[in-house]
């Protein structure tokens, strides 16, 4: 478990913003940079809130590390002007970033998951195999967990803007979300949390409030999740990347739900 600290006063989430008709609350986006042993790696677009979450589900997402314990400390400097996650890696670890850093140039976007990249090849790595559940996730767990997501998503509630996901048992119950204006950015907050609690992703299924786009799958299949619900249909490419790794794909439509894969 890596130690977390905090340093600075935390920005807010969301704030009143004035319009023509009177006064929204909109979410709060901001610079969240990424840096490992004293390397700058990336910068993200991100709701400033889970940011211990964030650090370490980006960093097991993005194959910086490969297991919890390789990370050792997170410092998270917060500021008006944004934040900065100061992370200690393994040695090992960080020569194989050093190499990465050398052919990626990552400056991540909210509606964006692959800015920087050097290459398309980078789309078509083959993503491992995930273990398949016992069984299907049958509708009525599927339909219990698009009930409980509406109750998951406080931040979304006020602002009608940001994404959230969430992780369900097999059964349907919710047991833990995150939100942030972009949908593989609370991907990977939820990720992290899982990781931190030393939960098993496969021992249930994800709940997306986006479509089911193919980082979403990448992401998701490198944690092994098993099984994706999302509120709407996935793409063909995120079709084909969910056939690669053995990952269930569902969809919310105007009768329930439908089984994609």
């Amino acid at each position: 478990m890596p130690d977390v600290r905090f340093f600075g006063a935390p920005p807010p989430l969301d704030r009143e913003a004035k319009v023509a008709d009177g006064v929204w609350r909109v979410p709060e986006e901001t610079p969240v940079a990424f840096v490992y042993n004293g390397r700058n790696y990336a910068v993200m677009l991100a709701t400033p809130g889970d940011l211990a979450d964030f650090a370490v589900g980006f960093s097991l997402t993005e194959r910086v590390v490969d297991a919890l314990d390789e990370i050792e400390a997170v410092d998270i400097h917060q500021s008006d002007a944004g934040v900065e996650l100061h992370m200690k890696i393994a040695p090992e670890k960080l020569e194989r970033l050093d190499l990465r850093q050398r052919r990626r140039n990552l400056v991540g976007r909210a509606g964006c998951g692959v800015c920087g990249l050097e290459s398309a090849e980078t789309f078509f790595e083959k993503l491992p195999r995930v273990s398949a559940i016992a069984a299907k996730v049958n509708e009525a767990a599927l339909l219990r967990a698009l009930e409980e997501f509406r109750n998951h998503q406080s931040l979304n509630e006020r602002t009608h803007t940001v994404h959230g996901a969430a992780f369900a048992r097999t059964d349907g119950a919710i047991e833990i979300a995150r939100e942030d204006v972009g949908r593989h950015n609370a991907l990977d907050k939820l990720l992290g949390a899982l990781a931190l609690k030393g939960d098993v992703a496969s021992d249930g299924f994800l709940v997306m409030s986006s479509r089911c786009s193919y980082e979403i799958i990448e992401k998701a299949a490198r944690r092994g999740v098993c099984a994706i619900l999302s509120l709407s249909a996935p793409t063909a490419f995120a079709i084909r990347k969910a056939k690669e790794a053995n990952v269930s794909l569902y969809c919310r439509t105007a009768s329930g739900v439908t089984a994609i894969l």
